[in-house]
């Protein structure tokens, strides 16, 4: 079907964008993080695509990396799961930050996406284990060892945000232990 667009951007009106492509305007739907890399009107731009077919609509849906595509069809896939909330997923959270909730079974990142019930995310992680984990899983650049996942999933039930708990990660060395990163996390945080 249609694999990839290029063209000039002519329309940003969240989440749709309008691509010109040799003046035939396509509407493209786009998850959040693929629409703050989009350039100014009237520049040339590239998206990945995934078209759907419907009984009562033809949709397009656009992304900037192979990543969120292979997301957002591994999200369709499941029973449930339509495509806006797949694009609402995908723009609550990225695509590592949701391989990362699937590998440690966290339902609690997904219930911070707007749509994401606690019944729904368990469904997600269930249904996704094994694969967007293997797929999309930590890559070695940017891993996390045990003793800092363990200080993130302490933040994260203290309830701090998941940007919160990761800026406050940055500041623990990778060699300390649990309790002393938690403790440094939070001196971090509190002076935030």
């Amino acid at each position: 079907m249609i694999g990839r667009i290029s063209g000039t951007l002519v329309a940003n009106t969240p989440p749709r964008l309008v691509i010109d492509c040799h003046g035939v305007g396509y509407e493209v739907d786009v998850p959040m993080s693929t629409l703050y890399q989009m350039p100014a009107l009237g520049q040339s731009v590239t998206l990945l695509t995934h078209f759907v077919v419907r009984e009562d609509a033809q949709q397009l849906f656009g992304f900037a990396t192979d990543q969120e595509r292979e997301a957002f069809r591994a999200l369709i896939k499941i029973s449930g799961i339509g495509a806006r909330t797949a694009l609402s997923l995908l723009s609550g959270m990225s695509v590592q930050d949701l391989a990362q909730a699937v590998t440690l079974q966290e339902s609690g990142r997904l219930t911070k996406v707007p749509g994401i019930g606690k019944k729904t995310a368990e469904r997600l992680l269930l249904e996704l284990k094994g694969k967007i984990g293997a797929d999309l899983a930590l890559t070695p650049n940017n891993a996390t060892p045990d003793k800092q996942l363990e200080v993130l999933q302490a933040l994260l039930a203290l309830g701090y945000s998941d940007k919160e708990a990761q800026l406050a990660l940055k500041q623990v060395p990778n060699d300390t232990s649990v309790s002393d990163g938690i403790r440094i996390a939070l001196k971090a945080l509190s002076k935030a």
